[in-house]
């Protein structure tokens, strides 16, 4: 088979690699990067004029802003299987309130919360109390729109950033829950779905969860804290309600819908809908799929009946080597050595080629990924790939799955 992937980040790498590990498949991607150059064919220039011209038999979407921008209606268009949703159903992701009308139809446990288009009315829903209360960017903010003022100084100041020169702005406001976070990633072909294992994000840029959120810090696979049937029942009580809310309304999903949940003292609620792999989580899950994901993708896209997938035992653990400074402004072009010794997936995301050198060009650099028997021995194994990998100002968490 001969598959496009479009994109240039670690998320787009695993998939790449994923697709292409067991040799039979032909994998062209759209930037890609150093890390995809490896196996894959690199190609710049528009991904569905060269899916047209390759005539690729699947293109797999990395990123949200494709999806929102239709790039899965234009290949249909032409013929050409994509998984990843319409524009239309990209709204699940593109904006926060569209994702709560849907859930509150198909009865799905959110928090609270309400649209507001001018920062004064939200300012007054939240009172004195805002610590009480998330505020999100209604649209796509690139995993970086969710805020969690203290005080009212704090949430003066996010939304006078989320407003200002942007009169078309509106944020939701809604309840701040309190658990643990897990991930699910559900491959869907519009009336069925298959889940993925589950896995859990950590988004706060120091350890012990603290300072600024960032696009994700790393990422552990399963949460050993969550059960085995847990994805399951997902699946029934989420899942599926979303896909059949969404044809009802004329919307068939199909691509890979990733619900962001939380389990509180009520049982797990749902935080929010991304209409696309997550980016760490993707570079922990990928790697526990024994199965044929090209035949699963592919069959998503089509509408096709899903193939189940084979899960691996035991663990894996994602550490993202960020540059010193990220998510706010961080130096860049600082070579990078030591990937070549690796016992473990090390998956590129800001990563380029300069002088014949491996250099920095982006805040998230590279995500490495290590499996084991159980956690600890996935962690272990991908410290000890992290101490190999060096770049200046080299920056990770060391508390990755010991955090919930």
């Amino acid at each position: 088979m001969k598959i496009l992937v479009a994109g240039s980040g670690g998320r787009e790498h695993a998939l790449a690699w994923a697709l292409y590990r067991g040799g039979e498949n032909k994998i062209l991607v759209v930037p890609g990067n150093p890390g995809t150059a490896v196996f894959a064919q690199n190609l710049t220039g528009c991904p569905v004029e060269i899916a047209a011209a390759e005539a690729v038999d699947l293109v797999v979407i990395g990123p949200e802003i494709l999806l929102m921008d239709g790039i899965a209606d234009r290949l249909e268009s032409i013929g050409i299987p994509c998984f990843g949703p319409s524009a239309e159903c990209a709204r699940l992701e593109g904006s926060k309130w569209f994702a709560k009308e849907i859930m509150a139809a198909a009865g799905i446990p959110t928090a609270s919360g309400k649209l507001f288009r001018h920062p004064t009315a939200a300012i007054d829903y939240m009172g004195e109390y805002p610590n009480k209360f998330v505020i999100k960017a209604d649209g796509l903010a690139a995993g970086k729109g969710v805020f969690l003022p203290d005080n009212r100084r704090e949430s003066d100041s996010v939304l006078h950033d989320l407003f200002n020169g942007n009169p078309g702005a509106s944020v939701v406001v809604e309840q701040r829950l309190s658990g643990r976070e897990v991930s699910i990633l559900a491959v869907c072909n519009g009336t069925d779905a298959v889940v993925l294992p589950p896995s859990r994000d950590h988004k706060r840029v120091f350890d012990g969860d603290m300072g600024p959120n960032t696009g994700g810090m790393g990422a552990i696979c399963p949460p050993p804290d969550v059960s085995s049937g847990f994805a399951d029942s997902i699946r029934d009580s989420v899942i599926l309600p979303v896909l059949k809310e969404m044809k009802n309304r004329g919307m068939e999903f199909r691509g890979v819908l990733y619900a962001g949940l939380i389990i509180t003292e009520f049982g797990p609620m749902v935080l929010e809908f991304n209409v696309r792999f997550g980016d760490p989580e993707t570079q922990a899950v990928l790697p526990m799929v024994k199965s044929d994901l090209a035949l699963l993708f592919l069959a998503a896209a089509r509408g096709d009946v899903l193939p189940q997938v084979e899960v691996m035992d035991g663990a894996s653990a994602c550490i993202v080597l960020a540059s010193g400074g990220y998510p706010g402004e961080y130096s860049k072009g600082f070579e990078i050595t030591g990937t070549e010794s690796c016992n473990a997936f090390v998956y590129h995301a800001g990563t380029g080629v300069s002088d014949g050198k491996l250099v920095t060009t982006g805040g998230r650099v590279l995500g490495v990924t290590a499996l084991g028997d159980d956690l600890d021995d996935a962690l272990a194994a991908a410290y000890e790939c992290v101490g190999r990998i060096n770049f200046q100002a080299k920056h990770f968490r060391r508390d990755i799955g010991r955090t919930v």
